[in-house]
């Protein structure tokens, strides 16, 4: 099964790569304000990390609760997520900062505009949202009492998973509600139904999870036994047969 784990990790990392890149163009490659970009793939693919590492605290830290996990899943592990989380914010972090530059630096007066938007216009609170939960709050895992807490973990966590998810409103809303022609622009107000969905995704997910969570192994039986103490190991078999 090592072979099967390391096999399985070579194929979805650069799967993870690939899926996101192709993603992300389906944005760049549109002549929108704020879509044609050529940072779109290590940006998207960053954030897709990024918020990955975030649902991974806000999942285990509960499940590790409940079910009594301590032993197993130990703070050093929780801490070394969050490690990573500070790499993966610094990386998005420095795409907002591109994305800016790059829109100053190109003189294209609707790129500017577009971004000048994001910061000020009707949705100026969605984009600042973004920035401190998804660039900000992970810097806090610096110190070493917010990554050795299991408040301050899941509350980072919680905050940068609701940071995605402005991300994603401010790149599509943020981008088409204004355009080349005025004519076009517009405020967005979402109705009964698209609420609906958006709420029924996360329940349905939540459903999903906990279904799992109750009918299937939280945790790996192979990789608890590589855990085991050598002085342990074999211990029953020896039992067995013994006498």
């Amino acid at each position: 099964y090592g072979a099967a784990y390391l096999l399985s990790a070579g194929l979805a990392t650069p799967l993870v790569v690939s899926v996101h890149s192709v993603v992300s163009w389906d944005f760049a490659l549109a002549i929108i304000p704020g879509y044609h970009s050529t940072i779109f793939a290590p940006y998207f693919v960053a954030g897709a990390i990024h918020s990955g590492l975030a649902m991974v605290l806000t999942l285990l830290i509960p499940l590790r609760y409940i079910f009594h996990f301590e032993e197993i899943i130990t703070l050093k592990d929780l801490e070394a997520v969050a490690k990573t989380t500070i790499l993966t914010g610094l990386i998005v972090g420095y795409s907002y900062l591109v994305e800016y530059f790059m829109a100053w630096y190109s003189g294209n007066v609707f790129e500017k505009q577009t971004f000048l938007f994001r910061a000020v216009g009707h949705w100026s609170l969605a984009f600042w949202v973004m920035v401190f939960c998804n660039a900000v709050a992970p810097l806090f895992f610096f110190f070493k009492r917010f990554r050795t807490r299991l408040w301050s973990l899941f509350t980072i966590a919680i905050l940068i998973n609701i940071g995605m998810y402005a991300e994603r409103f401010v790149i599509i809303i943020g981008s088409m509600a204004q355009d080349f022609i005025p004519y076009n622009w517009g405020f967005y107000q979402p109705r009964w139904v698209e609420l609906s969905i958006t709420v029924g995704s996360f329940c349905l997910f939540l459903f999903l999870f906990l279904l799992f969570a109750k009918f299937l192994p939280s945790i790996s039986i192979a990789e608890v036994k590589e855990e085991i103490t050598p002085k342990l190991r074999g211990k029953g078999k020896r039992d067995h047969h013994g006498a």
